[in-house]
């Protein structure tokens, strides 16, 4: 089940990759033409693909923590934290693109959102080591 969660977070990621190429190229796509069409497409994207990636990132790293003196947090999250402050903030450096404050909440909201049902998953998962979490 790792192997598959790992493989899905690597697809994922490889997915947003080039979601941020063609939004840094200033190339449209379908993609982006559906979005626009839905109310708040954008920012329920943002919720759902990096939350989803941090589920998947925190399954495929099995619940490790990363400890620190202010408290604890799954090394899955804290990887798709920091890519994604990164990857916004390097949205001002880019003529196509815009800082967005709103983006960044959104993705937030589903880091922290997926980071719950990741402990709850496994919780309820028999292949994981409960000492994990």
């Amino acid at each position: 089940m790792q192997k598959l969660c790992l493989f899905l977070a690597l697809m994922l990621f490889s997915f947003i990759v080039w979601v941020i190429f063609m939004a840094n190229t200033g190339q449209d796509m379908l993609l982006f033409k559906v979005t626009r069409q839905i109310p708040f497409g954008d920012k329920l994207g943002h919720i759902f693909v990096f939350g989803g990636l941090t589920l998947m990132a925190n399954l495929a790293f099995k619940g490790k923590v990363l400890n620190w003196k202010l408290g604890s947090v799954y090394w899955g999250t804290a990887a798709v934290l920091i890519f994604v402050t990164l990857e916004e903030l390097s949205q001002h450096f880019v003529a196509t693109r815009s800082l967005d404050l709103l983006d960044y909440l959104a993705n937030l909201v589903g880091i922290l959102s997926f980071t719950w049902l990741s402990k709850e998953v496994m919780k309820k998962a028999s292949f994981f080591n409960k000492a994990s979490y």
